[in-house]
């Protein structure tokens, strides 16, 4: 049965980055806004509950773990208290965003599956009810979902997971089959492999990374390969049999057909904008060809008054990226619209491998293909002191140097503590800063930012 519908001045469908803090500041600023989720478990949306917060938690014990030793018995148990706390850590930082909101005057929190009635009006589901909704402004900020791909068996099931069920695997895996070598596999490879897990990476395609520098890649790949990790390259997954006490996946490559088993299979091939059920069809939402919300550089969708946020518009799937759209439709709604997709900068990220792996800007070959007259500086991680201080010193980084300007085009930093480092090498591409400037620069030590010294020094 259908209720009366309730009126608000805003909105928004999906409790994550941008919406919980669009939110907050539309009710600061007088407005009456609803906030829908269709589940208690993903208040603060993906990144705090089954992403960036839970795996950084597991990957940093898992560090710790291999610095520990021990016997395999030893590491399951160092495994299932991480789970454990992890799970403490995001049940407090759930709470914390549900009542950072759901406290502020002017903001409502509405548990429910959301769908368009039209483009002024949503409708949300609960237990057999369904409630219309009316509003001025509509956003979607629904996320996206694991892909899972066509494979004859391939469904979760006792022992198949996607990233999102594996984190809550209290368990630790003697075997583990990952079926996708992108940076989720990748970053999943290494921490199982930390707690003691006999891991292997199956991708399809032959080059490791390929989006990534390939001398950088292949310090990656071989850091892995050199910690136990198996990675099949141009091998295919043509089924998966998930019995009772192991799962049975089937591979081919250039050598023929065989079988691996594993007591956990991950299925990390990507995720998909989450739009199923929404009804935008009913609000004339138009979609991209990949199946993600269409949006401007204000992120407005093709309706007026509907915009979307976050992973739902395709692009970069990171929670910073999710907050910087919240600063976008801020600016179109409460500022000067000043802000938008196109001057963002530079967009650094890291995979959380060990030691973690950064990048910003442009690999070598992409800025030579963009006719920039390079050139390229690099340094092994075994020349910085605080590497060995960490007990971390495998891996190198390297920059990427426009010799007309002097300005940074890119750098690419597989070192301790790189996602700290690459935040600085942002600010100066952003700021038009010349590489020799953090060249000379002084910096503290023993730390790993010193180590831009002798890697831009090394720039020829």
């Amino acid at each position: 049965m259908i209720t009366g519908i309730e009126n608000y001045d805003a909105i928004i469908i999906g409790f994550g980055k941008a919406g919980k803090t669009l939110g907050g500041a539309l009710a600061a600023a007088g407005k009456q806004v609803a906030l829908v989720e269709e589940s208690e478990r993903m208040y603060g949306g993906t990144c705090i509950n089954v992403a960036c917060i839970p795996t950084k938690a597991l990957v940093e014990r898992s560090r710790r773990s291999a610095l520990q030793g021990g016997t395999f018995e030893e590491k399951a148990e160092r495994y299932a208290q991480a789970v454990a706390r992890k799970e403490e850590l995001t049940g407090m930082l759930r709470g914390k965003n549900y009542h950072k909101l759901a406290d502020a005057p002017g903001a409502t929190v509405i548990d429910g599956h959301a769908s368009f009635v039209d483009s002024h009006h949503v409708a949300v589901e609960k237990d057999g009810t369904s409630t219309v909704y009316e509003a001025d402004l509509v956003f979607i900020n629904t996320g996206s979902r694991p892909f899972m791909p066509n494979t004859p068996g391939l469904e979760l099931g006792a022992h198949v997971y996607v990233s999102e069920t594996l984190l809550d695997l209290a368990e630790l895996p003697h075997r583990m089959v990952i079926i996708g070598g992108g940076y989720i596999g990748v970053e999943f490879a290494s921490m199982y492999a930390d707690f003691g897990a006999d891991v292997s990476i199956i991708q399809g395609g032959d080059r490791f990374l390929p989006r990534e520098d390939a001398q950088v890649a292949q310090t990656v790949l071989e850091s892995l390969e050199a910690r136990g990790v198996h990675v099949l390259r141009s091998t295919k997954v043509t089924a998966v049999s998930d019995g009772e006490a192991q799962a049975v996946v089937s591979i081919s490559d250039a050598d023929g057909e065989r079988t691996l088993e594993a007591d956990a299979v991950l299925v990390a091939t990507g995720r998909r904008p989450n739009v199923e059920g929404l009804g935008l069809e009913a609000a004339g939402v138009a979609l991209t060809d990949r199946g993600a919300v269409e949006v401007d550089e204000h992120l407005l969708t093709s309706q007026p008054n509907i915009y979307a946020m976050g992973d739902v518009v395709g692009g970069l799937q990171f929670t910073y990226i999710s907050l910087d759209d919240f600063r976008i439709v801020r600016s179109a709604l409460l500022g000067d619209g000043a802000r938008t997709t196109a001057n963002r900068g530079a967009v650094p990220y890291s995979v959380f491998v060990r030691p973690p792996f950064s990048r910003v800007g442009l690999t070598e070959d992409e800025a030579r293909d963009k006719g920039f007259n390079v050139k390229v500086g690099t340094l092994p991680a075994a020349a910085i002191p605080k590497a060995h201080v960490l007990e971390e010193p495998t891996g190198m980084l390297k920059a990427v140097i426009d010799a007309d300007t002097d300005l940074i085009l890119g750098a690419h930093l597989f070192c301790a503590e790189s996602h700290e480092l690459i935040n600085t090498v942002k600010l100066a591409m952003d700021a038009k800063i010349p590489y020799t400037t953090l060249r000379v620069a002084i910096y503290t030590h023993p730390t790993m930012s010193e180590g831009f010294n002798d890697l831009f020094a090394a720039v020829k």
